[in-house]
């Protein structure tokens, strides 16, 4: 059966060419995508910020409902339609978007590392990104053999193979499909599919292309257990990541430790954080942003 090792882990996502972490704090971050920087609201930023002033090209200003809402504001021309970023092979655009993301989420840069480790040397390897959103991660895993990509969104899933063709990869093996993920992935078990690793990156609350309503409390539980369907001794990992819920990453680690019981490998958990960049005073603060549980043999 697998192991469930206790003690947690923290991923941590350090900076590149196009993108930093400059500074954080008074629950704000303030970051950098390419030549442009941005202030957006991070309530995990309890301390207080290094630097006196920061100067963005724009911020983010949430609403007064704490489920979400909010506006950009430009101090600066920022491209509306977005500008390019990359890392390593993958290129990629960014945008401001009305959900206050910029198309892509830097801190699970690690993680596209720690999948690429379980798959080195595989050109072979099935995966499945669910939740898949524009593309960054199932293009980084494309390199290892065919990918389906599933999200319920239509214009996430278009600026995925946008994405695909800045990168000249749109002769990978790679399926974009619009669908509900949990519906999906209920299917693949029905006819027997089976993957090398999966990927689930579920928000808090979504719907699907036909209103399907998504609670993850709810409905995480049983699209775990259909991804283990979908997965064998053979299979390499399932990598979930859980953003803004009041939730343990060794509760989620507990639920795949329950539908792993069967099958050999090891379970553990964590957080992802991303560093602030280095000052004189030494190595940049850690930034947690989301909780992690991952199976791999």
């Amino acid at each position: 059966m697998a192991t469930l090792d206790l003690a947690p882990k923290v991923l941590v996502g350090e900076g590149w060419d196009d993108f930093a972490l400059i500074d954080s704090g008074h629950g704000r971050k303030f970051e950098r995508y390419g030549p442009y920087r941005f202030i957006r609201p991070e309530p995990q930023a309890l301390w207080t910020p290094r630097l006196a002033e920061w100067d963005a090209d724009g911020e983010f200003v949430p609403g007064s409902d704490e489920d979400g809402g909010g506006r950009w504001v430009f101090n600066s021309p920022v491209p509306r339609d977005g500008w390019e970023l990359s890392r390593g092979d993958v290129r990629f655009n960014a945008q401001c978007t009305p959900f206050r993301h910029l198309g892509f989420f830097p801190d699970m840069a690690p993680v596209w590392d720690w999948l690429g480790e379980r798959l080195a040397g595989r050109t072979d390897a099935a995966t499945l990104n669910l939740f898949g959103y524009t593309g960054v991660g199932t293009l980084a895993l494309s390199a290892y053999g065919p990918v389906i990509h599933v999200d319920a969104s239509k214009k996430s899933v278009a600026q995925a193979r946008v994405n695909a063709q800045l990168s000249g990869m749109e002769q990978r093996p790679v399926r974009w499909i619009v669908d509900d993920a949990a519906k999906f992935a209920a299917r693949e078990g029905r006819r027997q599919r089976r993957y090398d690793g999966i990927i689930l990156d579920p928000p808090k609350f979504g719907r699907g292309p036909e209103g399907e309503v998504w609670r993850l409390e709810d409905h995480l539980p049983g699209l775990v257990a259909d991804c283990r369907a979908l997965l064998d001794a053979d299979s390499r990992f399932l990598f979930l990541t859980v953003y803004a819920v009041r939730m343990s990453s060794l509760a989620i680690a507990g639920l795949l430790a329950e539908c792993f019981a069967d099958i050999g490998g090891t379970i553990e958990h964590g957080d992802l954080a991303i560093r602030e960049q280095d000052t004189d005073a030494g190595a940049g603060r850690l930034l947690p942003t989301a909780i992690f549980a991952r199976w791999r043999t």
